[in-house]
C-alpha cells in the first residue's frame, strides 16, 4: 500500500480570518473571566456554608478562622489549577494565533463522500490528522471524487477550521 506524504505550510491570515479569530479570543476570554469570578465566590462561600453546617452539628469551634482560611486556600489552589489547565488548552492557543497571525494550509485527500438527506448537507471525509471531515458545497461534492486532492486551512495553534480550496 502506498503511504501518502503529509504536506502543510503556514501563511499569513487575511483580514477576515484574523477578525474571526480575534472575536473568538474575546468570547473565550470573557467566558474564562466569568468562570473565574464564579469560582472565586464559590471558594469563599463554600467554607462559610460548611462552617454553618458544622455549627448545626454542634461541632466545637465551628467558625474557626484557621479552618475557614485553610479551606479557602485549598479551594483556590484546586480551582486555580483547573482554570490554568483550561486556559492552556484553549485560550492560550487562540491568543498565540492572534499574536502570530498565521494559518496552516494542509494538502489532504478525500477518503469518502457522504450526503446527509435529513439536513441536506454534503461532507467529505479526509485523511488529515487535524480534520476528519468537512462540510462542502453541492457543486464541490459532485465535482470532486474519492482520492482527489483538497487543501484545507486552519489556525496554526488552536486548529480552528477556516475553509478549503
Amino acid at each position: 500500500m502506498m503511504q501518502l506524504q503529509l504536506y502543510r505550510h503556514d501563511e499569513p491570515m487575511d483580514a477576515e480570518e484574523l477578525l474571526f479569530i480575534q472575536k473568538k479570543e474575546e468570547k473565550e476570554r470573557a467566558s474564562l473571566y466569568k468562570v473565574v469570578r464564579i469560582l472565586m465566590v464559590f471558594c469563599f462561600i463554600c467554607p462559610f456554608v460548611v462552617a454553618w453546617l458544622r455549627a448545626l452539628a454542634q461541632v466545637p469551634n465551628p467558625f474557626s478562622m484557621l479552618y475557614y482560611f485553610s479551606s479557602v486556600l485549598f479551594l483556590l489552589c484546586f480551582a486555580g489549577g483547573a482554570v490554568y489547565i483550561a486556559y492552556s488548552r484553549t485560550l492560550k492557543k487562540v491568543q498565540s494565533d492572534v499574536r502570530h497571525r498565521t494559518k496552516t494550509v494542509e494538502r489532504t485527500h478525500i477518503t469518502r463522500k457522504q450526503f446527509m438527506p435529513h439536513n441536506n448537507m454534503y461532507y467529505f471525509f479526509l485523511d488529515s490528522p487535524n480534520k476528519l471531515s468537512i462540510e462542502v458545497s453541492q457543486e464541490d461534492y459532485y465535482r470532486l471524487e474519492k482520492g482527489d486532492e483538497l487543501n484545507i486551512e486552519y489556525t496554526t495553534y488552536s486548529k480552528f477550521y477556516l475553509g478549503y480550496f
